[in-house]
């Protein structure tokens, strides 16, 4: 159709000499733009991004060495990837790719067809508000919210596996349990976001694989919700606050799933104070996985930093309001656990508040902050270099455990060492109390 339509424009002008030769290629020219231009609009979306995301990390990254990279190199060696890319996942791969260039943490693209996009605006929503047109339309009730099951994944060997659960989700409910490989949901390939949208309240169809034996493979049924990421991790830190009955001792264990608001310490300094941990006789803080952030504060109430306050009514009754934990601590930590988490984990080890068990955090322990680019995806950026103490940087080592315990995830089948060893380590230490 389109050779036929040159070929008529071509006869026209062959007839006449009021034309000049350079008139025609100059009008082929713009034919020629024409049919192509939505192609050369949506290259130009993608090479806008590209630009932003390069100037955002060479405006706010901390360090103006670049961690010794030349970053203004960057655009000649990755344009030419970008200008290949068929999907805006190949477009965000391509993106990490540079990013990983500077091997810093918290420094990372994400689009939303992935859930810590969600969460992560969830998070910094007291920074983020005036989001770009493409980002709005997916918060038409302007409520960072998105729809699944309460999952992490890990990819090994090309196949996925839950690598941990929210309590209290729908996930939890359904009896998925970590280290259950995805087959499919509904049949599909599994997508963190894709699999459930418009799916809320609607019964879901999981293929999962619970052993390296295929015949384990077994049908669970799960009904996503929608979660408001401003109170989906507290939510799931009340949802696993619980005491634990073992060996005749009272287990106090409460899951940290973020770090990254007030809201969530001052939770977990109520159930221990007040609420069903006051009476544990001891507790297993788990700070593995999920997000870090914020502040660091609340070791005082391990420390023993802040004084009691007794309170005395008319009648003449009291109340001790001692906000500190005497009794003893296990810190439970893994790969997972990053950022101000971390630093939690060097406090405990610093102060001698509790023994530490699982395995070497992350080693993230630089601070980021979260930029919106036009079109829509979520740029995290290291914009600070931290220290602690002063002088003692844990970004890319991490703090080690007292107790090494190893996790394997495949085909874990629920099993979770890790807190074995944990409550175990917390019975000992509270029959060696005085």
């Amino acid at each position: 159709m389109v050779t036929r339509f040159f070929s008529r424009i071509i006869s026209r002008l062959n007839r006449t000499t009021r034309f000049p030769a350079i008139a025609f290629v100059g009008f082929t020219a713009l034919l020629l733009l024409w049919f192509i231009s939505p192609v050369l609009s949506q290259e130009s979306l993608e090479e806008k991004v590209f630009n932003e995301v390069w100037q955002t990390v060479n405006d706010n990254f901390y360090d103006d060495n670049f961690n010794g990279i030349d970053w203004a190199a960057m655009p000649d060696k990755y344009r030419p990837q970008i200008r290949q890319v068929q999907s805006r996942q190949q477009f965000a791969e391509v993106i990490n790719q540079m990013l990983a260039e500077l091997q810093t943490s918290h420094t990372y693209f994400y689009t939303p067809s992935e859930t810590a996009y969600y969460q992560l605006l969830g998070i910094f929503q007291p920074e983020i508000n005036d989001l770009p047109d493409a980002a709005k339309a997916l918060f038409p009730n302007d409520r960072y919210e998105y729809t699944g099951i309460g999952i992490f994944t890990k990819t090994s060997h090309e196949k996925t596996f839950v690598s941990a659960i929210l309590d209290g989700s729908p996930a939890a409910i359904a009896g998925l349990r970590v280290g259950d490989e995805l087959l499919s949901v509904d049949g599909n390939p599994y997508q963190p976001i894709e699999s459930f949208t418009g799916k809320a309240g609607q019964n879901v169809t999981l293929l999962i694989q619970r052993s390296a034996d295929p015949t384990s493979q077994q049908e669970i049924n799960v009904t996503p919700q929608t979660f408001d990421t401003t109170t989906l991790f507290k939510e799931a830190q009340q949802a696993s606050t619980q005491v634990i009955e073992q060996q005749g001792k009272r287990i106090g264990y409460i899951h940290i799933w973020s770090n990254a608001a007030d809201l969530h310490q001052q939770q977990m300094m109520e159930d221990l104070m007040f609420g069903k941990l006051a009476d544990a006789d001891g507790l297993v803080l788990d700070i593995r996985d999920g997000w870090g952030g914020g502040s660091i504060a609340y070791l005082n109430f391990f420390t023993g930093e802040s004084p009691s306050i007794t309170s005395i009514r008319r009648d003449g009754n009291a109340f001790i309001a001692d906000y500190h934990w005497k009794k003893p601590v296990v810190l439970l930590m893994n790969e997972g656990s990053r950022s101000s988490k971390e630093i939690i984990a060097f406090g405990f080890r610093q102060a001698e508040i509790g023994t530490l068990v699982g395995t070497t955090t992350a080693g993230a322990v630089v601070a980021g902050r979260g930029f919106m680019m036009q079109d829509g995806s979520l740029l995290y950026v290291a914009v600070a270099n931290v220290l602690v103490d002063g002088n003692q940087r844990l970004e890319g080592k991490g703090v080690t455990p007292d107790i090494p315990v190893a996790f394997p995830l495949e085909y874990a089948e629920g099993v979770d060492p890790q807190k074995q060893q944990a409550i175990a380590t917390l019975i000992t230490a509270i029959e060696q109390q005085p």
